[in-house]
């Protein structure tokens, strides 16, 4: 008999709490990622407000330095701890299959200098359209189409641009490139670029709409991804009947694998917010888990390098956090984490090497406390026991904490 008749994990995309031990092996323009800290100098620089997930324990969470304007509770309502990551990455598909049960030794292929010629010439001959070749290299997503937008409403030439993360992306004018081309180009994208040198995380669709100085991107985003290279704690649930539930990005991060719900992708935090109190008042939703990516803090904020947007961001989750729990039942687990870092005061515009908070709220709870410090994969081994289903390939559970 499960201990949590129904498992839910919201994945604040980059809300990371502090550099990891081996941060400094991994770089942000030149700059060692040691000294990122995505909370503390969020926190730090431009305040953070956010007493409801303060409640549940995020003050709490060991840090050297705490939290500047996040107190720590002496009686929280939950369990809070911090994750250290395995795998060999800071990418959101690296972060969310370990946070599964995968161990990544092998990182994606990346592209700080831009795509081969021969990528780039078959994206041509599929798709009648030539490739902008000046875009072709690590770029910030508004600032491309801010650069590039204008030449492609006037010739129909194609945005492809990458960044740190192992990613093709391609940006198109909806009244230029109408989505469905759009998406069958990302779709052979995506065919060749499956196996190394080119093995990439994802290609992402990337449509936009307005005028030349006003450019804004649409929630007709698609990302086509690689499926998990060997079962994860969703397919194990899958396997045994469960019910999983997938919110947001999940569906298309996973590829599908182990997804039996696909609640559809998100307009924005706030409908992903939405979505999510839907699926949890499903009647037919009666046992099993849910998976929610809200992506507006690193998509909006963090590669955007905008503190005070991120704060707000954090703002609005928290406010909305109590109808979240409004919507659990008595053996309800709530969980809340990140994927990775995105500093927002940090260099570059890219993710950033961190730990990943953990918290952990049910109404059933009778203790409360600070769990030892683990690893991502020690989610899913934890849903993997509360389930009865095996584990994936890596993970401790911590299920016995809470009580």
């Amino acid at each position: 008999m499960s201990k949590f008749k129904r498992m839910h994990l919201v994945v604040l995309d980059s809300v990371g709490i502090g550099a990891a031990p081996d941060a400094n092996n991994f770089v942000n323009a030149g700059v060692p990622d040691g000294a990122s800290d995505t909370l503390g100098h969020i926190s730090k620089t431009v305040g953070l407000n956010v007493p409801n997930m303060a409640k549940i324990g995020l003050g709490n969470i060991p840090r050297e330095v705490p939290l500047k304007t996040v107190p720590a509770e002496s009686n929280p309502t939950g369990y809070a701890t911090k994750l250290q990551e395995v795998s060999l990455g800071k990418d959101t598909m690296t972060g969310h299959w370990e946070i599964m049960g995968l161990n990544i030794t092998e990182p994606f292929d990346t592209f700080w200098n831009g795509f081969p010629e021969e990528i780039l010439t078959k994206i041509e001959e599929f798709s009648g359209r030539k490739v902008i070749r000046e875009a072709n290299k690590p770029y910030s997503g508004t600032a491309v189409i801010d650069d590039f937008g204008p030449r492609q409403m006037e010739t129909g030439e194609l945005i492809i641009y990458t960044s740190a993360d192992p990613v093709l992306q391609i940006a198109a004018h909806e009244d230029i490139i109408p989505l469905d081309e759009l998406y069958r180009i990302c779709e052979y994208a995506r065919s060749i670029t499956l196996e190394r040198p080119a093995l990439l995380g994802r290609i992402i669709a990337r449509p936009y709409v307005g005028e030349p100085g006003n450019f804004t991107r649409t929630a007709n985003r698609r990302d086509l991804a690689v499926s998990p290279f060997a079962p994860t704690v969703l397919d194990k649930l899958n396997e045994a009947g469960i019910d999983t539930y997938a919110v947001g990005k999940i569906n298309d991060i996973f590829n599908g694998a182990g997804i039996n719900h696909d609640m559809g992708h998100n307009k924005s935090n706030s409908h992903g917010m939405d979505t999510l109190i839907k699926t949890m008042g499903l009647p037919e939703f009666q046992e099993g888990f849910s998976f929610t990516n809200l992506v507006d803090f690193d998509a909006l904020y963090g590669h955007r390098r905008n503190a005070h947007g991120y704060r707000d961001c954090l703002h609005e989750f928290d406010e909305r956090l109590p109808e979240i729990i409004a919507a659990m039942r008595e053996d309800d687990l709530l969980m809340i984490t990140a994927d990775h870092g995105n500093d927002p005061t940090y260099a570059g515009t890219d993710h950033t090497r961190e730990y990943i908070p953990f918290l952990a709220y049910s109404p059933s709870f009778k203790g409360n406390g600070v769990i030892p410090v683990g690893h991502f994969s020690d989610i899913s081994a934890t849903i993997a026991e509360n389930f009865g289903v095996e584990k994936a390939m890596i993970g401790e559970s911590f299920l016995d904490k809470l009580n």
